[in-house]
């Protein structure tokens, strides 16, 4: 494991030190391989005659949106219906876990696979391009509650920031990260790039999505939510730090924040469900158990 580590490490730091060589003689080309291995996911992908299990007995249903396409799974129950979102390098699968305690409420239950996920088409992965698949999914199953995990979780904060008016009455965030300054701070790091790679990826940000990284938080944008949030984030995540969970709830008006600790980032975890399940359904009869 160690010499895996070390091997790693070494890969990083050499592809960091070659781009950021040619930071210097090509910073076109610098900018865009930078900003593809930060954005194009390494696993994640699913195979439609290789579904895992859980995804199998659903629903499908299949969206274009522009050039792209995203692919949704529906487990059917009643009217209330619930939009999962999942994370990076991940897929709608990983509801496996969660599936059992959001079915007994009788609810109708949608997964959505992000762009480059699952079966949903491209190589790049972007939070704004995942909140248009969110709204659209949103205008077709008009869901109730909305649910997500890791950057499926900012995403729904940021879809959430566009589209204030929509069915959604409840939000569930999981582990999410806040601000994109912070994931491209540790990015930068991850990899030893210069500083001239910072000015260049913050570049390519305002000129392909019309924001500066610093204005693209989670934070900020919780702070104009009417809609009721439930917001957990573990103190031992090594993916996305615990801070960013708490900088969420901090602005957002109608929301609890649960700290869990050694449920790491995936967040399965029967506790937190049942917590989960008061929130959601608290003014509801009693659950079939």
């Amino acid at each position: 494991m160690k010499i895996k580590k070390g091997i790693r490490f070494i890969t990083l730091k050499s592809v960091g030190s070659y781009i950021n060589f040619l930071s210097y003689v090509r910073p076109q080309r610098a900018m865009e391989l930078s900003y593809a291995l930060f954005s194009q996911p390494r696993v994640g992908r699913l195979k439609k005659e290789e579904l895992p299990k859980i995804l199998k007995n659903t629903e499908t249903e299949t969206f274009h949106h522009n050039e792209h396409h995203f692919q949704t799974y529906i487990w059917k129950g009643n009217e209330t219906k619930i939009l999962l979102v999942h994370g990076w390098e991940s897929n709608s699968s990983r509801w496996k876990k969660t599936l059992p305690h959001l079915q007994k409420s009788g609810s109708t239950i949608i997964a959505l696979d992000a762009p480059a996920h699952g079966q949903s088409s491209g190589k790049e992965f972007n939070v704004p391009l995942y909140a248009e698949f969110i709204n659209k999914a949103v205008e077709k199953y008009q869901p109730e509650i909305i649910i997500g995990h890791s950057i499926g979780g900012a995403a729904c904060v940021y879809h959430q920031y566009l589209f204030p008016n929509t069915s959604i009455n409840k939000m569930v965030i999981l582990g999410a990260p806040s601000d994109l300054k912070t994931l491209i701070d540790n990015y930068i790091s991850m990899l030893s790039l210069n500083k001239r790679m910072l000015s260049l990826l913050e570049s390519k940000f305002i000129n392909r999505f019309n924001f500066k990284l610093e204005d693209f938080s989670g934070q900020k944008f919780a702070s104009e939510f009417n809609v009721p949030g439930f917001i957990a984030h573990d103190i031992s995540d090594k993916i996305v730090a615990f801070e960013e969970g708490k900088k969420i709830a901090s602005n957002w008006k109608n929301s609890q924040f649960i700290e869990t600790d050694g449920l790491g980032h995936g967040m399965h975890d029967d506790e937190l469900y049942d917590k989960v399940i008061e929130f959601l359904f608290e003014d509801s009869e009693p659950l079939s158990r």
